[in-house]
């Protein structure tokens, strides 16, 4: 079998990950090409700046870590290696200057991700990296990658690999999970993708479907009980879609709800209204007279609620309890919604479930894969959004990078 092209890595996946591993690689003085089936670099990369590119985060770092949940203590040394800091030393580094957002979120100057991408393929080409375009993989063939290209078949036998192929989420802009089968095959163990930072579907009525599709619920709270009985709440904004709830305050919350979801069918949280006021004293307003007022306006008069917060109010309760000025009030500040099913993968912002954390070495090389690395997205770990996705997938860039090179010096020397 012929293998017309010869290079020391090969990385297949042009996302964060994968250009951070090229980074790393060739500044080590190894050739490197990274094969990508899109057109061009970093589409979900491009796709996740549409609305600013948010880098990193700038909380304290014990609490950015704690973001990881249960896989903090693996995650641990790689985000050590490659912190926040580190994330902004090296954007400044490309030109790309950034700064601290109110929320602590961190961005680009220039707010967007095709500065930052242009600037760092030139680098990338400048250290030599070579980008096999439009090279669609088709897994292994004795031992070789094999790809698919518009003129043909090419085969490729590196002396390592870095897979960095993303989860399952948005597809269309090139994860879309084919290479599951393909390790499968090989013996690597991979937890199933499930939907991350999601939306979930609730039983609307044809009425709020109809006309509050895409209302936006701003200065809301939203509390729920897991199993283990911890009480979460957490204030922010979301979104009622024609299909049930999204935006931040549930992705926030997406990871907790999806496996309470697993477990018990469904879960129930709790939208506070007014988290500024207290029941007593939004039933002191509500049980005023209201005279020939209806209670929409009663209710906007008095508590301020209006909008899709009435019309949820009115989704929720029946004649009767909407008449109880206390029914009413505690109504507003415990508002249940029922949450069914998370929505599909291809709609989520990101996966979780991929290559096990023990289907991988320390160095983030593949057990039963001598030589061949994963980063990113296709291992079993996930993130709330806010920078700590992206940090994590350029931390793993770097960590599979450093891996390869120490690996190729000690096993495989030149």
């Amino acid at each position: 079998m012929p293998y017309p092209l010869s290079f020391d890595v090969a990385i297949i996946g042009a996302g964060p990950s994968g250009l951070m591993a090229a980074e790393v690689i060739s500044a080590a003085g190894l050739s490197v090409a990274v094969f990508e089936a899109k057109p061009s670099l970093g589409r979900k990369f491009l796709r996740a700046g549409v609305g600013g590119l948010n880098l990193t985060h700038a909380e304290a770092y014990e609490q950015f870590c704690s973001r990881y949940g249960d896989r903090q203590r693996w995650l641990q040394p790689m985000l050590d290696a490659f912190t926040p800091t580190d994330v902004r030393h090296w954007a400044q580094g490309l030109g790309i200057e950034t700064f601290e957002g109110s929320s602590g979120k961190v961005f680009p100057v220039q707010m967007k991700a095709a500065p930052l991408l242009r600037a760092w393929s030139q680098r990338l080409h400048e250290g030599g990296v070579k980008f096999m375009l439009r090279h669609r993989w088709q897994g292994w063939v004795d031992d070789a990658l094999r790809f698919t290209t518009p003129s043909g078949e090419v085969y490729v036998k590196p002396r390592a690999t870095v897979l960095a192929l993303g989860g399952g989420s948005w597809p269309q802009l090139g994860a879309d999970a084919a290479w599951v089968p393909w390790l499968q095959e090989k013996e690597v163990v991979i937890a199933p993708l499930q939907s991350a930072n999601c939306g979930f579907n609730v039983s609307w009525t044809p009425h709020l479907r109809t006309k509050f599709a895409g209302a936006q619920l701003k200065a809301v709270a939203l509390t729920f009980t897991d199993a283990l009985g911890t009480t979460h709440t957490r204030r922010g904004e979301f979104v009622v879609s024609e299909t049930g709830v999204e935006g931040n305050l549930i992705y926030a919350l997406s990871a907790s709800l999806r496996d309470m979801i697993v477990q018990e069918g469904a879960v129930t949280v709790y939208a506070d209204l007014a988290p500024d006021r207290s029941t007593e004293a939004l039933f002191n307003e509500l049980a005023r007279p209201r005279g020939s007022r209806s209670l929409s306006s009663h209710l906007q008069s008095r508590v301020g609620i209006t909008g899709i917060k009435s019309a949820l109010l009115y989704e929720v309760l029946d004649k009767s309890s909407l008449a109880d000025p206390m029914q009413l009030a505690q109504a507003v500040k415990a508002l249940p919604i029922r949450l069914l099913s998370p929505r599909p993968i291809a709609e989520a912002i990101s996966t979780a479930g991929g290559v096990v954390a023990d289907a991988v070495d320390d160095t983030l090389m593949l057990k039963a894969m001598p030589g061949v690395f994963a980063a990113g997205e296709m291992l079993d770990w996930e993130a709330p959004t806010g920078g700590y996705l992206l940090t994590a997938c350029l931390a793993q860039g770097v960590w599979a990078g450093n891996g390869v090179c120490a690996w190729l010096k000690a096993e495989r020397p030149a």
